[in-house]
């Protein structure tokens, strides 16, 4: 009887270990690479080894990122970007000359392509039907091709869900249902999963529904136990903005119906920069909050000890040049900054103590590029305003990280953000004479006037890669033609 015991006890510990296992390989990263000097690919997998991140999404397939990706273990999902979903959408041939550009050729290459994302959110309220008309489409062609090159089985095909493309106008799960305008495209969308057994990935963001809507307080957003409760009918009360959202989503897709097909957080995060709210010491909470959340496999009020297939945190690091109409915190989603510096301690996996940085990482020289203030400074704050329209000065706006920084030290940090985006070109800090480099640090506080790093121009453009990126896109154009 002790022998089955403890036969019986070493069959649960096993189970447990297995479910554990399981649970670390359910969170992954975005990784994306729209910034002036970006990390060498190289170390960028660097980090998420040192990290023990086994999955990422990306938003393109640029050929270094997805050499780099090679042998490393990881999980990988490409991504198709928006603009070629109508060529896509109208041509398999165009399809098949994709897929043999972008996944054929890395497959073989030891590089883990499990998913291909078809658009980047291109329901996206704010690009109108500039995309989603045609994202069914691509996703067929795209199927078409990976059954022809016999791949079907090995990738899946993903449609990225935008967090606004569901709503509910009394802000409660009850009422769900995806946007009107988009509704009977959004049941294609889900026909074509049904039918390929593939997950729905869908952005849920408890930071823009803050941002956005006066009902979601700031304690409802980071998972704080102060925060008041949202209560719905059948006594179903909400302790967090993620849960109401999610719940949100599976009544739309429950009234769309199909509610049991899986789903896939693909993107869930909190800014540290560029708004009111989005600091460090929020981002923490939210990520020790969300990550607990995770681990406790408690699920939802609708979806009790039923978590998500995976989530993707956004992102893995800042990017400098990101898309700012959302607002200028889209630059600043990072876990790590631009330069993979970890900004605050979460533990990403249980056991795995805090985040680790990365290492070796080749900067320019310590040079700043300051306003010389022994000068006529009529002219600076025009010149500031000439210098941020073509480098990064969303650490500046309300709120920010920057803000406070009194005359003519906002002036210095725009000079020294077009100065580092220029590579310390001398004439970069010229500035009608105004500029002044310097080899002290002018940094205020948690205001970082940053030295860039020493990758000055994309990784696609480098060596090889880049002609055989240029060559496989005059061929696609060449065979629409």
């Amino acid at each position: 009887m002790a022998l089955q015991q403890y036969s019986l006890m070493a069959v649960t510990l096993i189970a447990i270990t297995v479910s554990c296992t399981s649970r670390v390989q359910s969170i992954g990263v975005n990784w994306g690479t729209t910034a002036s000097h970006p990390l060498p690919p190289s170390k960028v997998v660097e980090l998420l080894k040192l990290n023990k991140i086994t999955k990422v999404k990306l938003f393109d397939s640029n050929p270094q990122v997805l050499e780099a990706l090679s042998g490393s273990d990881i999980d990988v999902a490409v991504g198709i970007p928006n603009s070629m979903l109508r060529s896509l959408n109208s041509s398999v041939k165009a399809a098949e000359s994709w897929v043999h550009d972008n996944l054929t050729r890395y497959l073989s290459g030891r590089t883990r392509i499990e998913y291909v994302a078809v658009g980047d959110d291109p329901f996206l309220q704010t690009y109108g039907s500039q995309f989603y008309p045609f994202v069914v489409g691509a996703a067929i062609s795209i199927e078409a091709a990976l059954i022809r090159a016999k791949l079907q089985n090995k990738v899946k095909i993903v449609i990225p869900c935008s967090f606004d493309a569901f709503q509910s106008e009394s802000n409660l799960p009850s009422t769900g249902h995806f946007r009107p305008d988009i509704n009977k495209t959004m049941i294609a969308v889900l026909n074509f999963l049904t039918k390929t057994h593939s997950p729905f990935f869908v952005t849920i963001s408890p930071f823009l529904s803050h941002y956005q809507n006066k009902n979601i307080s700031l304690d409802f957003a980071l998972f704080k136990e102060s925060a008041h409760p949202h209560k719905d009918t059948h006594n179903r009360s909400y302790k967090n903005s993620f849960d109401l959202s999610y719940d949100t989503l599976i009544t739309a897709l429950t009234v769309a119906g199909f509610p049991e097909v899986k789903i896939v957080i693909s993107q869930i995060g909190w800014p540290t920069d560029g708004a009111p709210n989005a600091t460090v010491a929020n981002a923490e909470i939210f990520t020790k909050g969300l990550f607990n959340h995770i681990h406790s496999q408690k699920g939802t009020p609708l979806r009790p000890r039923v978590m998500p297939l995976e989530f993707y945190i956004y992102t893995l690091v800042d990017e400098d040049q990101r898309n700012t109409s959302m607002g200028n915190f889209e630059r600043h989603w990072g876990l790590f900054t631009f330069d993979g510096q970890a900004k605050y301690e979460v533990e990403f996996f249980r056991g795995v103590k805090g985040l680790v940085n990365a290492q070796s990482v080749d900067y320019l020289a310590p040079r700043w590029c300051v306003v010389n203030n022994n000068l006529d400074m009529m002219n600076a704050s025009a010149r500031a305003t000439e210098a941020c329209m073509n480098a990064d000065c969303t650490a500046l706006s309300p709120g920010s990280s920057c803000f406070n920084l009194s005359w003519p030290g906002n002036v210095s940090y725009a000079f020294n953000s077009y100065y580092q985006e220029h590579d310390q070109r001398a004439e970069s800090c010229d500035f009608g004479g105004l500029g002044m480099i310097t080899t002290v640090d002018p940094s205020v506080g948690d205001c970082r006037f940053n030295v860039e790093l020493k990758a000055s121009i994309s990784v696609m453009c480098h060596g090889l890669n880049f002609w055989h990126y240029l060559i496989s896109l005059v061929l696609t154009i060449l065979m629409l033609l």
